[in-house]
């Protein structure tokens, strides 16, 4: 009995995970040499977030590169010294994002990323330093990146991304930068 509930649970995943796929054609498409490889769709992403200020940032360039259902998700330390998180469809980081980017200028790039990968599905542990602008001598923010993506056959699709940012109670450990 277990072994049939196992089976029919899995074949149901199966079949729910290739209904849900079929969902995603682009109606925009996506810049092939932003999805050929995971080191091509981390670089779009950190690329489409970057701008000086006054400037809009690509929105339709990113929506091609997550999954419709990704998610964005934030982790820090809330006032009262607990931590919390925050969880985004891709919309709405875009909606809560878009002005501080376009008033203050906004330039992430990764200065270190740590690749696992297995089959069809990859994570990168990215490391990011965050400016308002290009000539920063320093940044303002660092963090980690943790990516979660997907290979469906023909192109990488992020899945999820999930960060952190550096504290003094939390420094950057040595093994994840440069």
């Amino acid at each position: 009995m277990k072994n049939i509930f196992f089976y029919c649970f899995f074949t149901f995943f199966a079949f729910s995970a290739k209904a849900s796929h079929t969902k995603n054609n682009d109606s925009i498409p996506a810049r092939a040499e932003d999805v050929s490889s995971i080191e091509n769709i981390v670089n779009a992403v950190y690329d489409v977030i970057s701008g000086d200020s006054g400037v809009k940032r690509n929105w339709d360039r990113m929506r091609t590169l997550f999954i419709p259902e990704g998610r964005l998700m934030a982790t820090g330390m809330k006032p009262d010294s607990s931590i919390g998180y925050r969880v985004m469809s891709l919309e709405d980081y875009i909606t809560r994002s878009s002005p501080f980017m376009e008033k203050h200028g906004f330039f992430e790039r990764s200065i270190n990323n740590k690749i696992e990968h297995y089959g069809n599905i990859a994570h990168v542990f990215s490391t990011y330093e965050s400016r308002h602008s290009l000539t920063d001598s320093k940044p303002f923010a660092r963090g980690i990146n943790s990516i979660q993506l997907m290979f469906d056959g023909k192109r990488w699709w992020v899945v999820d991304i999930f960060w952190a940012s550096e504290t003094d109670k939390t420094p950057l450990p040595q093994k994840y930068l440069p």
